[in-house]
């Protein structure tokens, strides 16, 4: 058993009104969300007993399919002992400060709340015993509580949770919570069945596209087909005269078609003449950006880190490698486009809105509208993928413009291609590295130079595997170009994994020697890489033959504190690459529920797939050529490998699981490709 010490201060309230049970609440701190001073701070997680013993989780961090509604609630109730079939989540709408920070991303959900919420869970369970205690007059150490029921041994008494509520209610906080051991786990590091579930079977669960509201028009935009274009004319004339449609107004966003029915504003819009001002970007092209970035990599940039003296080892090596790599602009392509409703009136706003930011909804819209925060409700809904895109708010500001340009609830909709070319895309860059062999072909050094444009942990050389190298320089430009960017799975180490493991597949060869054995004799200081490599070796049957026509690659990188290797098996077929077999091995420290981060890996793995194979948006005259998945495909369930994750028992810290299944997925396709064909892969996406 452990315990924790409870500052009082973390506690709001723990109230009862009538027979309405326990309500717990309690404030999480964390790396992103601190604890507000005393006076002020709100709780974030809600415990809720009803006098039936259904156990009610508010949770706000944002559910997106990763099933994080399930995983918070499965850390609550195993230290609550509750009965799981009593268990349900609510999503928690957005608040300027009770919750500290809601943004979910990063692959932070579970970890950053692991130890808090288990914390709740213990503490209501203490409150529940002392409760049963005082009514059977025994000590609480002589009760027992499992399935939501307090029992006392010795005289077989028992009562249910539901039953104790409202006396638990009138407890005071305990000033100490014991943890249960790990290993008396009985929820947590079981295969759990999703909560939401059900009601995505049943149509019952609503994403943002199923919200309706009374009197509430539909609204698609006409916006700039160039970055940073504006409205020179239009003239909507035909446009009025659709059938269902209501409105045309212009706002800061474009030009919004407004009507009865989404058919109805899409018609509408197809008729309206713009003319456009395209603005200072109207020349701007793929073309010109690669020239910018090679013409910048060709000179020294910002130093991110160095290591002994990479130059004087080059000069000195037995043979140097060089390899440029370049990484294309990828769109999000989320299978729900943007979409948002809003009701403006003049003193308060409401917001309904798939996001995984909503403070940043409710902070912009707030700023738009003059409006306090506390002014604006935002109430999350499902999401169709997030992937990173919503964690703007653009979509979302654009609905509140157009609902106070005409003063009615309006939900607007964006088509595929307004999705596909008005997004915040990943950046682009174009890496050169080098490396330095001694005689027997070990690396003695390695320099990376990196030019692009940046979003926040693009060069983040934790987020490389750290291979046993003693002489290493990075450094790096960051450029500017019109492209809205954003954050896109796994960030940084979508870039840095493939060109890595790319280049370090590139040394073994050259050094005559397997991809695994060459890895694992330079990762000896670093444990979990090598623990991972050697077990999807094992469990790929790396070395064994393989099919007439096949090629098997290896790759391993570790993201936001989890380490995953990853083998493919691939061939090609008819003159497209097939990808038949993807063995995953992840190290993510103690877990919580391993059929959702199965789940994710393998989702994680169609998304890295889809960008080696496929993923590349283009730009001419300022804007994006590519328009559906007929010019920008993604995996489908015919091109879909075999998928097979291990997870690995690990006393490392817990680490994230959304992203890191997705960065080996690109280096372990091409390196199994150049197994098969003696062909690098050094511009994505692949090409034959």
């Amino acid at each position: 058993m452990s315990t924790i010490a409870w500052d009082r201060r973390d506690f709001l309230k723990v109230t009862v009104a009538g027979t309405s049970g326990l309500v717990l609440g309690l404030h999480l701190s964390s790396s992103i969300a601190e604890a507000a001073p005393a006076e002020n701070f709100e709780p974030n997680v809600w415990i809720s007993i009803d006098p039936t013993g259904a156990v009610t989780i508010t949770v706000a961090k944002q559910e997106m399919g990763q099933g994080v509604l399930t995983s918070l609630s499965m850390i609550v109730a195993e230290e609550l002992d509750a009965d799981w079939s009593m268990v349900r989540a609510v999503q928690a709408d957005a608040h300027p400060t009770k919750y500290g920070s809601q943004g979910t991303g990063g692959s932070s959900s579970v970890r950053t709340s692991y130890e808090r919420l288990r914390q709740a869970g213990a503490t209501a369970k203490m409150m529940l015993v002392s409760a049963a205690a005082d009514r059977w007059n025994v000590p609480p150490s002589s009760c027992l509580a499992r399935e939501s029921v307090v029992t006392h041994p010795p005289t077989n008494r028992h009562a249910t949770y539901g039953e104790l509520a409202e006396a638990a209610a009138r407890q005071p906080v305990p000033e100490m919570a014991t943890l249960k051991d790990p290993k008396d786990f009985r929820i947590i590091g079981t295969r759990t069945k999703r909560l939401d579930t059900a009601a995505k079977v049943n149509g019952g669960y609503q994403f943002g596209l199923d919200v309706r509201v009374p009197g509430m028009l539909f609204c698609v935009i006409a916006r700039s087909p160039s970055f940073g274009g504006k409205v020179r004319t239009f003239d909507a004339t035909k446009t009025r005269t659709v059938s269902g449609v209501v409105d045309v107004v212009q706002t800061d966003d474009g030009i919004a078609v407004l009507g009865k029915h989404t058919w109805a504003v899409i018609r509408g819009r197809e008729t309206l003449t713009v003319e456009w001002d395209p603005g200072s970007n109207a020349d701007f092209s793929s073309e010109k950006m690669w020239k910018q970035f090679e013409e910048a990599s060709a000179q020294a940039g910002t130093v991110d880190r160095t290591v002994g003296n990479p130059d004087s080892a080059l000069r000195t090596a037995a043979r140097v490698l060089e390899a440029t790599y370049q990484v294309p602009i990828l769109a999000h392509a989320t299978m729900e486009p943007m979409n948002c409703t809003a009701d403006v009136r003049p003193d308060r706003c409401e917001i309904w809105a798939p996001t995984q930011a909503p403070q940043r909804v409710q902070n912009e819209a707030a700023r738009v509208l003059g409006l306090k925060a506390d002014m604006v409700a935002v109430h999350v809904t499902g999401m169709g993928g997030g992937f990173g895109r919503r964690l703007q708010a653009d979509y979302a500001v654009e609905a509140v413009r157009v609902s106070k340009a005409v003063g009615s609830p309006v939900q607007v909709v964006w088509t595929r291609e307004d999705d596909m070319t008005h997004d915040f895309y990943r950046p682009s860059s174009m890496s050169v590295l080098r490396a330095g062999l001694d005689a027997s072909g070990s690396p003695v050094a390695w320099t990376h130079r990196m030019a692009g444009a940046n979003v926040r942990g693009l060069v983040v050389p934790s987020s490389w595997p750290e291979y046993d190298i003693p002489n290493v320089a990075v450094d790096f430009h960051i450029l500017t170009t019109p492209v809205p960017i954003g954050a896109w799975r796994s960030v940084g180490a979508g870039h840095n994994v493939w060109l890595v493991e790319s280049f370090m597949d590139e040394l073994a060869h050259a050094a005559g020697q397997d991809p695994v054995a060459y890895r694992l004799a330079h990762l000896k200081k670093h444990p979990r890489q090598h623990r991972c490599v050697e077990e999807a070796a094992k469990r790929s049957g790396w070395g064994t033959p393989l099919p007439h026509g096949r090629g098997r690659g290896i790759a391993v990188g570790e993201d936001f504190g989890t380490v995953v290797a990853e083998v493919a098996e691939v061939s090609i077929e008819q003159g497209r690459i097939k990808v038949h077999r993807i063995v995953a091995v992840v190290d993510c420290g103690p877990y919580v529920n391993p059929d959702t981060i199965e789940a994710q890996v393998e989702g994680a793995i169609v998304y890295g797939l889809s960008a080696a194979l496929y993923g590349e948006i283009t730009l001419k005259d300022g804007r994006v050529e590519q328009q559906n998945f007929d010019s920008y495909p993604v995996m489908r369930l015919d091109d879909m490998p075999v998928v097979e994750v291990h997870l690995l028992k690990s006393d490392a810290p817990m680490g994230g699981i959304g992203e890191p299944g997705l960065p080996p997925a690109t280096p372990a396709v091409c390196n199994a490709l150049f197994a098969l064909t003696g062909r690098r892969v050094r511009k994505l996406p692949v090409v034959l």
